[in-house]
């Protein structure tokens, strides 16, 4: 299944995507795409439905983030690694965790701010882990079956902050607009192997990123272990699994967003983000 939540800021409802493409809406089923909805028996209570007895929505509404109610957005860095290559860095012996703030989710195609004294905005398109059940201290082996499914982000990041201005990186990776989520939820039975992806980051029609999952230094299983061994993971809670080369800050000399450029990325089976960079 393909979910999604539509309708403007802060008011989204809860949505599926049909077979022919069509969205239709599940507000008479659920109230979000979030918490016991995103569970193995919520999920299975959804595709028990007939999509062509839920309302048809008329237009092209704005989509946001793909998941409701969410508690952490944690992010693992340098975890392909043809990108640990780019950036010079030695392949990590653990996963690399930090935190993008709440306030910076957003949804696909919504514009991307540049932050005020912003001097290196960066691009990486991310595979999404969302998390369906509550996971504390389970094995690679249980792993999965605490993944309700998976969605594009786009960890936008700010490289000076995020480098040059003391501390860890999070205040580089936080400001709002710097998660766009979506468009849709894929249901976990819907991708056959999350390992094995293709993904791409176009800036202003010019391709930045290419890669694939089947790169990655730490699966989706060890991640999701690990870090249930450090902090209960809840349903909703997002995880960004790192990004491909081809980022700003790799290239050499290294090139940054402007007001005015857009941003469109993909990954295989999980749709498409487009973004205009504003000035925030």
């Amino acid at each position: 299944m393909k979910l999604v939540r539509y309708g403007p800021a802060g008011q989204e409802k809860p949505g599926l995507i049909d077979d022919e493409g069509a969205l239709r809406d599940l507000s008479g089923e659920v109230d979000d795409i979030a918490g016991e909805v995103i569970s193995d028996a919520g999920l299975e209570r959804l595709r028990a439905l007939d999509p062509t007895s839920l309302p048809k929505v008329a237009g092209n509404p704005r989509f946001g983030p793909c998941v409701g109610h969410v508690s952490k957005i944690l992010c693992i860095g340098l975890n392909y690694s043809d990108h640990a290559a780019e950036t010079g860095a030695e392949p990590p012996s653990e996963p690399i965790i930090f935190a993008k703030a709440l306030s910076a989710l957003c949804g696909p195609n919504d514009d991307v701010e540049m932050p005020r004294g912003s001097k290196a905005l960066d691009w990486e398109v991310e595979l999404a882990v969302i998390i369906g059940k509550r996971a504390k201290y389970v094995s690679e082996d249980e792993a999965m079956q605490h993944v309700a499914g998976f969605a594009i982000m786009n960890d936008v990041s700010e490289r000076d902050f995020q480098t040059k201005r003391s501390g860890q990186w999070t205040k580089g990776k936080s400001h709002d607009t710097f998660g766009p989520l979506g468009p849709w939820l894929v249901t976990r039975d819907a991708v056959a192997d999350p390992h094995n992806l293709d993904m791409h980051l176009d800036v202003n029609g010019e391709r930045r990123q290419s890669g694939n999952t089947n790169t990655l230094i730490f699966n989706v299983p060890h991640v999701v272990s690990y870090l249930s061994q450090f902090m209960t993971l809840m349903p909703g809670d997002v995880i960004s699994t790192g990004t491909p080369p081809g980022v700003g800050m790799g290239m050499k000399p290294p090139v940054y967003l402007k007001v005015g450029d857009v941003m469109e990325l993909a990954i295989e089976g999980l749709g498409t983000q487009r973004q205009t960079v504003v000035a925030a």
